[in-house]
């Protein structure tokens, strides 16, 4: 990694208390907006539980896709007859 992103995301992590700080200010705060405050809690969540797991959509392309990659890294020498050099993923 680069020096200058290691530095920046060290910058970064030292305003973590006061960033945590200034979201839960504005969580707690009645004259924020709503949307401010619902804004504030789920970014609290996030950095304290991890984002959510999303599942995938019901796209039988993303699953032949999964399912190439899939066959390509684990059984290289299974390719398909349309395709033996294992391109087009």
């Amino acid at each position: 990694m680069p020096k200058a992103v290691t530095e920046i995301r060290s910058l970064a992590r030292s305003h973590t208390r006061t960033a945590l700080n200034v979201l839960v200010a504005v969580m707690r705060s009645t004259k924020a907006t709503p949307p401010a405050r619902v804004a504030a809690a789920n970014a609290i969540l996030d950095r304290g539980w991890g984002k959510p797991t999303q599942a995938l959509s019901n796209d039988e392309s993303a699953l032949e896709l999964i399912h190439r990659i899939e066959r390509v890294i684990v059984h290289p020498g299974h390719e398909n007859a349309e395709n033996s050099h294992g391109e087009d993923l």
